[in-house]
């Protein structure tokens, strides 16, 4: 290693191991090797730790907000919304003092008109757009802004840096707790244009394909605008992957480039990445080079493909002409599983992705300028680009990097990071928030949230039992809970509780209202769409938006077939959802999950819900339930549901018992026709996906006793709970064989 400082060392020392294998505390040996760099920017700035630099001295761990603290009470459900959007700053100059219900109106109504107006105002233009759209919905034709051109970075950066270059850009909350780094926009432009030009140098130039495997970190974030700042599309994937996994979305990208780094740090240990990348990129002739930064002093071994990132950059400018990209060219694509099992390559544009991140950021959680908004998600999943990196950066906010895990040192982690850091909009997901329920309230109440105005729930439908708790538990019963459905295809929140009219109440886990432009229709199995209120059906939506993908890579074809022939003329999500009486959306599952039993189409998540009303009124000895799901269990002639039942870990608890309340449960609460004939009821963990999503076509086939072909499982947080499924079901079929 050279006399460069690297950009994200944990320590310039070794790391020592210390606990137990399920919560290692790692603890610095010392003092980080100071090195000089003569202009200041993020590859010195992260290396100061939690230290940063302001008018000339030194400054340990301020808080980025000084929030007097609020008064916290628990308040009814219905009253939620006194303090919401109001819709200011306003969407545009022509659009000012508009009320929700009028801009969503003229949304859906007139699009042109509305998203023309707030993209010729909220972002910057190199040349303005000559047409605001061409889309032809049924054939996957979808444009927008088209002939304008801009650069992505220049409005995430560039134009932050001209108004406020010391304003706080990124807060890095590191493994560690107490370890945040604070990056200004000015920093993370300059590192930017570094890593531009260092991808210049080494000949990645304007649509080349860039693969992405690095931790939460600034210098992934900047690896992201890089990118976008020459005009080359990046392809970020998970640093937890497996090779296989790894080596597939780069050759379905054909990516001319790999950034990644030495090792991860999460929940106290180390993570190795670069072996991961040397055995993917082995099978990947298209890769040139693989540059590699520094998150941990340890060593890696380097082959005749690798260029240290931090030598290459301290030798370039911090200054790199931004490339003007057309409207509709690639910003980049990211990869997601299909029922079939084999990931897509879903392709972003431009100007409407970016339009509609920010739009959405601003308006769904209230930001306000001068917040702190925490998104905990990897940005190795579309929450992350959106609401991590591209939404709050356009918005000149200061977004958080969670680099660590819930419960890591233990499980008052996310609460001492709100508290520490003023955090004011709190995005997570249900998986997470379900992990915590776990443990005692004090875990969370003996940190002070108040700086906490919006909860936001993200990936999956959030139970009831989850919402009341992060509710009224984290929340203190006065935050708006915004439970959004979206997906990567969507590009950003599609149905929220927010934006609403002054007032508007929030229903407990119901994501309800539709966002501007969006507008969701339900749909009959023969693809007549579904009027009326307290219905359900196949969620599509009717009309193309800014931030909706425009391709697969690769397979345009598998793009209409999958989201525009089942319903054409429509959008299909592959969701379920049920319209209330109010006119308010719930989502109800997928719909390869939806069973139809006796001529009756349910949802698995209504059977699932069940299991979360058994938890609040079970008797005290069966509390034990964690979660249930169901999926769909074909035989010839009909299909009924079959029940996974997870329990926590106790040898007295009374199988027997807990399937007979839990089929009374179904029984009463949606019907007798709903049972499942089928419970198994076991000790193992879902099979579930890194970003909390269960894969249920693998529990399908489990079921239906189709294992020799599960399709990519690359995408689960562990893989080995799949072969603990077969077995466990394979049991279950013995005894049930043996009582028949």
């Amino acid at each position: 290693m050279n006399d460069l400082f690297p950009p994200f060392l944990y320590h310039s020392r070794k790391l020592e191991r210390k606990g137990s294998c399920s919560g290692q505390v790692l603890r610095a040996a010392g003092e980080q090797k100071m090195a000089a760099h003569k202009n200041g920017s993020l590859i010195h700035i992260i290396n100061r730790a939690s230290v940063f630099f302001k008018n000339g001295s030194y400054r340990k761990r301020i808080l980025l907000t000084s929030l007097k603290p609020v008064q916290c009470q628990r308040r009814a459900v219905s009253s939620i919304g006194d303090r919401n959007t109001n819709l200011t700053p306003h969407l545009s100059s022509n659009l000012a003092g508009w009320s929700y219900n009028e801009l969503y109106e003229l949304s859906v109504k007139d699009p042109e008109t509305f998203w023309g107006s707030i993209a010729k105002e909220r972002l910057t233009w190199n040349k303005p757009f000559d047409q605001v759209r061409d889309c032809e919905i049924t054939s996957g034709k979808i444009n927008w802004f088209l002939g304008g051109q801009l650069n992505v970075s220049v409005n995430c950066l560039d134009v932050h840096v001209a108004k406020h270059p010391d304003r706080v850009a990124l807060v890095w909350e590191r493994d560690e707790p107490g370890t945040e780094v604070k990056v200004t926009y000015r920093e993370l432009l300059e590192t930017t244009c570094r890593l531009a030009n260092t991808l210049k140098r080494h000949g990645v130039n304007k649509g080349d394909r860039v693969a992405i495997y690095m931790p939460v970190s600034p210098i992934g974030v900047a690896a992201m605008l890089a990118c976008a700042r020459i005009g080359a599309v990046h392809t970020v994937v998970f640093a937890g992957f497996s090779s296989e996994a790894l080596a597939g979305r780069i050759q379905d990208a054909q990516c001319k480039a790999v950034i990644t780094c030495n090792q991860g740090v999460r929940g106290g240990r180390f993570i190795d990445l670069k072996p991961t990348v040397d055995a993917a990129v082995k099978n990947c002739p298209t890769v040139q080079h693989v540059f590699v930064a520094q998150r941990t002093t340890n060593p890696t071994p380097m082959g005749k493909l690798d260029i240290p990132l931090e030598e290459a950059m301290a030798s370039e400018s911090a200054q790199c002409a931004p490339e003007p990209m057309g409207s509709e060219e690639m910003l980049f694509m990211l990869h997601t599983s299909g029922s079939t099992g084999k990931p897509k390559g879903i392709v972003h544009t431009q100007a409407g992705y970016l339009l509609y991140a920010a739009l959405t950021h601003q308006y769904v959680f209230d930001y306000h300028p001068g917040d702190v908004f925490g998104c905990v998600a990897d940005i190795g999943w579309v929450t992350g680009h959106s609401y991590v990196v591209y939404g709050p950066l356009c918005n000149g906010a200061t977004t958080v990097l969670f680099e660590s895990t819930p419960v890591y040192p233990d499980p008052g982690r996310y609460w001492e990071t709100v508290q520490r850091l003023g955090i004011n909009q709190f995005y997570g997901a249900p998986t997470a928030i379900r992990l915590l329920l776990k443990y005692e309230e004090s875990w969370v109440k003996k940190y002070d949230r108040s700086s906490l105005k919006t909860l936001g729930s993200v990936g999956e439908p959030i139970n009831h039992e989850a919402w009341e708790w992060f509710y009224n538990v984290v929340g203190d019963g006065r935050c708006p809970l915004v439970d959004t459905w979206w997906q990567t295809e969507t590009g950003g929140v599609c149905i929220a509780p927010r934006p609403a009219e002054k007032g508007a109440e929030i229903v407990p886990a119901m994501a309800m209202r539709p966002f501007f432009g969006i507008q969701p229709v339900l749909m009959e199995e023969k693809g007549k769409p579904i009027s009326g209120n307290d219905v359900s059906g196949a969620l599509c939506i009717g009309q193309p938006w800014p931030g909706m993908a425009r391709t697969i890579f690769g397979d345009h074809k598998r793009f209409v077939d999958a989201y525009f022939k089942p319903y054409p003329g429509h959008y299909f999500t592959g969701d379920g959802a049920y319209r209330s009486k109010e006119g308010y959306y719930q989502i109800t599952g997928r719909m390869d999950d939806v069973i139809n039993i006796s001529g009756h189409r349910l949802g698995t998540a209504e059977i699932e819900d069940c299991s979360e009303a058994y938890l609040q009124l079970a008797i005290h000895s069966y509390w034990h339930i964690l979660s249930t799901l169901c999926c769909m269990f074909s035989f010839p002639c009909t299909t009924v549901p079959f029940a996974f039942v997870v329990l926590k870990e106790d040898p007295s608890l009374n199988h027997t018992a807990v399937v007979k309340e839990l089929r009374g449960l179904v029984a009463t609460k949606i019907a007798k026709y709903a049972v499942p004939d089928h419970f198994l009821v076991r000790i193992f963990i879902l099979p579930k996906t890194r970003s909390g999503k269960i894969m249920r076509r693998i529990l399908r086939k489990v079921a239906m006793e189709q294992t020799g072909d599960l399709g990519d499982v690359s995408t689960l947080d562990d893989p080995s709970v799949v072969a603990e499924i077969i077995k466990a079901h394979a049991q279950y079929k013995s005894l049930r064989s043996q009582n028949t």
